[in-house]
């Protein structure tokens, strides 16, 4: 059971693929199983707690329930202590092993559990001292003399649909001063290309048609492999894979997204325009004190050069409000740049001090119920923004990846739709009712639901095929 981000998708396949490989059958279907593995997630309070009734749920199949992820990482000893109902909480350094690992739970061993670390510790602080050979400690483990085609892929796909995750790294060097993330996902490190080309064949092979690439900081790819110009070189790779049609960059920051990626993003054939940037406020001295870097005016025109080279690119964020010493005037400022920004969808988070942050012991704290008091203006704003965002497009082509079809209403995203958190694209008529997930098809906006569109498809499809499944564990 899989809890959290799109990066978290990718450990639960990678887990699936070891255990697979070591004879266990694998179902996200936790009635009748023998033990249920969590892969929790730890970002925010709202995680957590989800995290810790999905456990608690899980607890009632009568099954041995195995804690992973984010959550057990982060809190190790301390969530065995308080969550009885756990068998076992692991970290991250159980991966590796976790076929044992699960074999002495249902032995009706109690595994000791791990008292967490700040994991940054344990890498060079030199991003370009990090790779010994194989994947750096990405998420898989191979032989770096092996050939990329001959490599075996420790990952078991949970999900049949036609968009899977790839994984360009993990871990963050930043140290924005709301995010606890680097403390227990540690520093950045990112796969080798051959590796990620490797994997983008493999998920072909098994019915993928869209790539979205995810990372802690897409735009820090490649630096601790020595070439910051590596996601450039490699997108176009990717999108020459055969069977895939889209890839999709996600988890892009601002204060990194240099000239040549922009470029590279917008113009490359077979990659979305689409542009997931991480801006959180659009006040400076807000930005500052979360240790991060830009402006209202900056940000505006990091949009106005996106567009400038693709019209239609999507762009989407998340913004944080009630930031300790946010004032009235930099929530004005926020909504100054929201109103003008355009964008296509607008996460909203309402600031809570997190364990181990340096912002949880700033000053100028904001009352809990003004947090709660801006979180609902913006996040009202947000959705009237993106539904007249939606609402521009209404008589343009989009390029529709149908995701599903059922009981005959035909679902997919355009380019500037992310999975999971953007509006979907409903296909209608006489062409979309031949659709089938998969299938690529032009198609004119005729209306919109929100931030969700209703399109009609402008001439034939580009079909899914069969899969075709390669090597794998």
């Amino acid at each position: 059971m899989t809890l959290g981000c799109a990066r978290n998708e990718v450990d639960s396949e990678e887990l699936a693929g070891r255990l697979a490989g070591d004879g266990w059958r694998v179902t996200t279907d936790a009635q009748g199983a023998d033990v249920v593995l969590v892969n929790t997630c730890g970002f925010v309070a709202e995680a957590k707690q989800d995290s810790i009734d999905t456990l608690l749920a899980a607890a009632d199949t009568g099954a041995p329930v195995v804690a992973a992820g984010c959550l057990a990482e982060r809190y190790g000893r301390e969530l065995a202590s308080q969550l009885p109902e756990a068998a076992a909480v692991l970290s991250f350094d159980d991966y590796p092993d976790i076929s044992a690992r699960l074999a002495s739970v249902l032995a009706g061993e109690r595994p000791d559990p791990h008292v967490p670390r700040d994991r940054r510790t344990l890498l060079p602080m030199a991003p370009a001292q990090r790779h010994g050979g194989g994947s750096g400690g990405a998420g898989l483990t191979v032989d770096a003399a092996t050939p990329a085609h001959l490599r075996p892929v420790l990952r078991r796909r949970l999900d049949s649909g036609p968009v899977a995750p790839l994984k360009l790294a993990s871990g963050c060097d930043r140290r924005c001063t709301f995010c606890a993330i680097p403390t227990f996902r540690g520093a950045f490190v990112s796969r080798t290309p051959d590796e990620l080309l490797a994997e983008a064949q493999w998920l072909a092979g098994n019915g993928v048609r869209e790539l979205v690439l995810v990372s802690e900081n897409s735009t820090s790819y490649g630096k601790d492999l020595g070439d910051p110009r590596a996601l450039e070189k490699l997108l176009p790779q990717l999108a020459a894979v055969d069977r895939i049609v889209r890839v999709r960059v996600s988890y892009l920051q601002p204060a990194e997204l240099r000239p040549g990626l922009v470029e590279a993003i917008a113009t490359t054939a077979g990659v979305a325009p689409y542009y997931d940037l991480s801006f959180q406020h659009a006040s400076e001295p807000v930005l500052r004190r979360m240790r991060r870097f830009g402006s209202r005016q900056r940000f505006l025109d990091l949009l106005a050069g996106i567009r400038g080279l693709a019209p239609d690119a999507g762009a989407r964020s998340n913004v944080i409000v009630g930031f300790p010493g946010e004032t009235r005037g930099d929530v004005a400022e926020l909504v100054r740049f929201l109103a003008a920004a355009r964008l296509d969808a607008i996460g909203v988070f309402g600031y809570s001090d997190e364990d181990g942050t340096e912002a949880a012991g700033l000053p100028g704290k904001v009352p809990a119920a003004t947090v709660r008091r801006r979180y609902q203006k913006l996040l009202g704003l947000a959705d009237e923004l993106a539904a007249q965002r939606a609402a521009e497009r209404v008589g343009s082509v989009v390029e529709v990846l149908v995701d599903s079809v059922v009981d005959g209403v035909v679902e997919g995203r355009a380019a500037h739709q992310a999975p999971e958190v953007d509006g979907s694209t409903t296909l209608a008529g006489p062409v979309a009712a031949q659709l089938r997930p998969g299938d690529l098809v032009q198609a004119t906006v005729t209306g919109t639901d929100g931030v969700d569109l209703v399109a009609v498809p402008a001439g034939p499809a580009v079909p899914a095929v069969p899969a075709v499944p390669v090597a794998g564990p």
